[in-house]
Parts: structure tokens; C-alpha cells; sequence
């Protein structure tokens, strides 16, 4: 897919490890486009379908879920994802709309790939299998020290926390070096946002950026 085609839209992907605040940032850019006249959709991951949403429970809410591997975690992952990309992404997309993803294929990259440790060469293939040719325009990461976001989900209102925000300090700075990483190798494809920042200042920074990008 090429942005660059006026007839088609674009896919803005936003990462960043446990209690960055991307699904706040993801609501706020949807409303900054609304008001420039863009067609937005907004969606998640794991989920943005009835099927995907089941496979979102199960990831992430089961109770047998403690007994999960990681190869069966990433399987789940793309699972979703391929359902989101054909049944809303990529018809979004082909209609000029703006999609806006809470999540896409690089957290799989990350979470399982460096977080749970699976050999590179799998994790990229089954995402390539799960997506296509349907890759991110723009990524927006928002970075924020493991120790930070930790706390974050631990204040979160909300009475037990999820299956992948129950990890332990280290596996949140593998994630977040891992986002880093992706980000240095892929400089055109990415902004890195300071989710250490207020919220407003977040929006900010972001939006900036995808102006100068897509309006």
C-alpha cells in the first residue's frame, strides 16, 4: 500500500509497553482528524471484530490462561490481527480512510518476539502471513521508562490486571527495548512520542507529527 495514493488512506499504528497511554492518545488523534474532515476508524488489538474480541478474552482474561505458551500467545496474536485486517483494516483503508490501531503486528515483534523470546525468523513470518501486504504508514510509539508504566497499571481502576500486564519489570524493559530498537532500524516509519509527559503534551507531540505527514 502506498500512502502516497491519493485514492487510498492510511494505517496510523500506535505501540508502547503497558500504561503508555495509547488507547488516551489513540481517542485524542481521532478527534484531531475528525475535526480536519477525515474519515477515522478506530480499532484494537487483539480485537476490532466479534472473533477477534473472543480471541481478546481468552488472551487476555482467561483463567487458563496462566498455562499459555508463548507459541500458542503469538498464534492467538496473528489470529486476531488477520481477521481485523480483512474484516475492517484493509476495506478502510481501500475506501481512503484514516485507521487508527491501538496495537498492530509490531507488538508481536516485540512482546513475543524479544519479550518472550521466539526466534526472529517465525515471529516475522507469521506476521507477514497474518497482514499480507498491508503494512503501517505511520507507527507512533510512545516511550516510557518500564518502571513508570509499571506503576501506571497498578493505579489503573480496574479490578484485576490482565494477563500481559501481570509481567515482571524485566520483561517491560526487554518490550520497551525492543520497541527502540524497531524504531532505529525503521526511522521513516516511526515518531517516538515522551510518554512521560502530561497527556496534553503527549497529544501534542503526536499530532504534530502526523500533520506534516498525512494533512
Amino acid at each position: 500500500m502506498s500512502a502516497n495514493d491519493d485514492t487510498r488512506g492510511y494505517l496510523i499504528t500506535f505501540e508502547g509497553s503497558e500504561g503508555a497511554g495509547k488507547s488516551t492518545q489513540v481517542e485524542r488523534i481521532a478527534k484531531r482528524f475528525e475535526a480536519h474532515n477525515q474519515a477515522v476508524v478506530v480499532t484494537r488489538e487483539p480485537g476490532g471484530t466479534p472473533i477477534g474480541e473472543e480471541i481478546r478474552r481468552l488472551l487476555m482474561h482467561s483463567a487458563c490462561g496462566s498455562a499459555m505458551t508463548p507459541e500458542t500467545e503469538l498464534l492467538l496474536f496473528a489470529a486476531s490481527r488477520a481477521q481485523l485486517v480483512r474484516e475492517v483494516i484493509r476495506p478502510a483503508v481501500d475506501e481512503g480512510k484514516i485507521v487508527l490501531c491501538d496495537r498492530f503486528l509490531d507488538s508481536t515483534t516485540v512482546y513475543q518476539g524479544v519479550g518472550r523470546r521466539i526466534a526472529s525468523e517465525p515471529v516475522a513470518m507469521i506476521n507477514k502471513f497474518a497482514v499480507g501486504d498491508l503494512m503501517p504508514d505511520i507507527t507512533v510509539i510512545i516511550d516510557l521508562p518500564a518502571e513508570i508504566g509499571l506503576e501506571r497499571t497498578r493505579h489503573r481502576a480496574r479490578e484485576m490486571p490482565d494477563r500481559m500486564e501481570q509481567e515482571n519489570i524485566e520483561f517491560y524493559r526487554k518490550v520497551r527495548e525492543g520497541y527502540l530498537m524497531l524504531a532505529k532500524a525503521l526511522p521513516g516509519r516511526f515518531i517516538i512520542a515522551d510518554g512521560s509527559k502530561s497527556i496534553d503534551e503527549v497529544e501534542v507531540q503526536i499530532w504534530e507529527e502526523l500533520r506534516k505527514r498525512v494533512i
